[in-house]
């Protein structure tokens, strides 16, 4: 079982995400809630979903999208630090990614798959991951960060977004 990552292990505009992981183990949190997200979602249609609440923020396909790109670069930065990287690893503008994905001339069926793929991948590579990979620390867009942090950032970016989503989308959209 992962342990909860101390507060020295990610910068503080982490906290957040890491303190929405609820207790219990990681593996299975993240297995959990990408089939929460699948459920609250998988009966959107299309148009539902690229309803977005003001004219400055992301369709609910944008921010599907935005989910699994995030951690597509999380799983990066987890192989990376978990490995022994030591060269600092790029930030990235998650504004101009989704800008540039055109998360809308999907489905949102294909988007979910996605995550879907992207979740399994993530829970495959935590894993198979021993303790001292997990303590390993690197450095990732200008903060320092262990591996373990990274995968409770991962569960905890979900969450964040999953909640606005009810919040801001669904709740707006009725």
């Amino acid at each position: 079982m992962l342990k909860r990552p101390e507060v020295n292990e990610y910068p503080p505009y982490y906290k957040e995400y890491v303190n929405h992981v609820p207790e219990g183990d990681l593996l299975q949190i993240l297995d959990a809630q990408q089939k929460e997200t699948m459920n609250l979602l998988k009966d959107l249609s299309d148009d539902a979903a690229e309803f977005s609440y003001a004219p400055d923020k992301w369709t609910i396909k944008e921010v599907i999208g935005h989910i699994t790109d995030t951690e597509r670069i999380m799983c990066y930065r987890l192989l990376s630090i978990g490995r022994g990287e030591k060269e600092m690893l790029p930030g990235y503008h998650d504004d101009e990614y989704v800008k540039m994905a055109k998360f809308n001339r999907f489905t949102l069926q294909k988007l979910l798959h996605h995550q879907s793929l992207v979740r399994q991948h993530t829970i495959l590579l935590l894993g198979s991951m021993d303790d001292e990979a997990l303590r390993q620390r690197g450095r990732a867009n200008g903060g320092e960060v262990t591996a373990r942090a990274i995968g409770y950032i991962i569960a905890g970016h979900e969450l964040h977004h999953r909640r606005l989503i009810v919040e801001r989308y669904l709740d707006s959209n009725n």
